[in-house]
């Protein structure tokens, strides 16, 4: 199952503690100060990565700690710095600082980015040396690296979102454009997570579907929403065994508004789907009332390979632009 929201803590690391050491030599007195500064602590990044299902395997791992520094050793040595710690991300992740709301957005494939500074080391007695203190004593510790909680969202980057009401034939188009294996069924919600297809390299989303009241948190897909804000247009998919096929989709393009003005902004096209059970009269008086609104429709079934063909070349040709 899709992971899209987590919370995690993470840990930069310590700086190592500066020593006190003595430059020496076998049979002779101490010679002088010696004593190494500690090593830096590591750094925290995240970093984009083209996997949507990483967050699963966090799950279990809620905590997320950089190395420490090493401390300081003999000989004016400092010590090993802390290895730096990279929490991969999927592209289209947000991650949220909940110390002080601060966001930051992965858009790009192995983009990094530093969230949290690991602490200095701490300076060794080689360090207070003077004219006045020949033989000091002092020395510091490692400062602590930065911590914080933060939360993790997940918006998909994808070409094309697919929305409807559930059981509006989104999967099973997804599945004849890019050969994807999304599952099916003869009853709703059969869809619990997006699906991605790649059609000629672009990607293709299939949202779960959407029911009246979705943006106020009802069913299953309002969650989802926030997956085909980042679309470049939304393939609106229509059933024919809808008793009212316009009210069914002014109730999809209600949802869009209510959780989001500027998703209704988007290029859509209306794919009126299961033509195959509808007699050419019905659906040429269908496509009209539709068209009266949005006049961008197409009509396909599954079973006719040259509505496909028609409609994936449609759909090349508006990604194209």
């Amino acid at each position: 199952m899709l992971v899209d929201e987590l919370k995690i803590y993470a840990k930069a690391g310590k700086g190592g503690d500066g020593v006190v050491r003595w430059r020496s030599e076998r049979g002779k007195p101490k010679m002088g100060p010696a004593g190494g500064n500690g090593g830096k602590g590591g750094n925290v990044y995240i970093r984009a990565v083209r996997d949507i299902n990483i967050l699963s395997s966090y799950k279990n791992k809620k905590e997320f700690i950089a190395e420490n520094g090493g401390d300081g050793m003999k000989n004016s040595m400092e010590g090993k710095d802390g290895e730096d710690l990279i929490i991969d991300l999927p592209i289209g992740s947000t991650i949220t600082d909940l110390k002080d709301e601060k966001k930051i957005t992965l858009l790009e494939e192995n983009e990094q980015i530093l969230i949290l500074k690991g602490g200095h080391g701490g300076l060794g007695n080689e360090r207070f040396k003077s004219s006045t203190n020949t033989t000091p004593q002092e020395f510091t510790a490692g400062k602590s690296g930065h911590e914080s909680e933060f939360f993790i969202e997940l918006e998909l980057i994808a070409d094309v979102g697919f929305i409807g009401l559930p059981s509006s034939g989104k999967s099973s188009l997804l599945n004849e454009l890019t050969n994807t294996k999304a599952k099916v069924g003869a009853y709703p919600f059969t869809t619990l997570e997006p699906n991605l297809g790649e059609l000629y390299s672009y990607i293709l989303a299939d949202i779960p579907g959407l029911i009246e009241g979705a943006s106020e948190g009802k069913g299953l897909g309002h969650k989802f929403l926030r997956h085909i804000k980042r679309t470049k247009a939304l393939v609106h998919c229509v059933s024919l065994e809808n008793e009212d096929v316009l009210d069914a989709y002014n109730t999809i393009r209600k949802e869009l508004i209510n959780y989001d003005e500027k998703l209704a902004e988007k290029k859509e096209l209306v794919i009126l789907t299961k033509s195959d059970l509808v007699d050419s009269k019905s659906l040429e008086e269908t496509k009209k009332k539709i068209k009266k609104i949005n006049p961008e429709v197409k009509t396909v079934s599954i079973y006719d390979d040259g509505l496909i063909k028609e409609l994936s070349d449609y759909l090349i040709k508006i990604l194209k632009k």
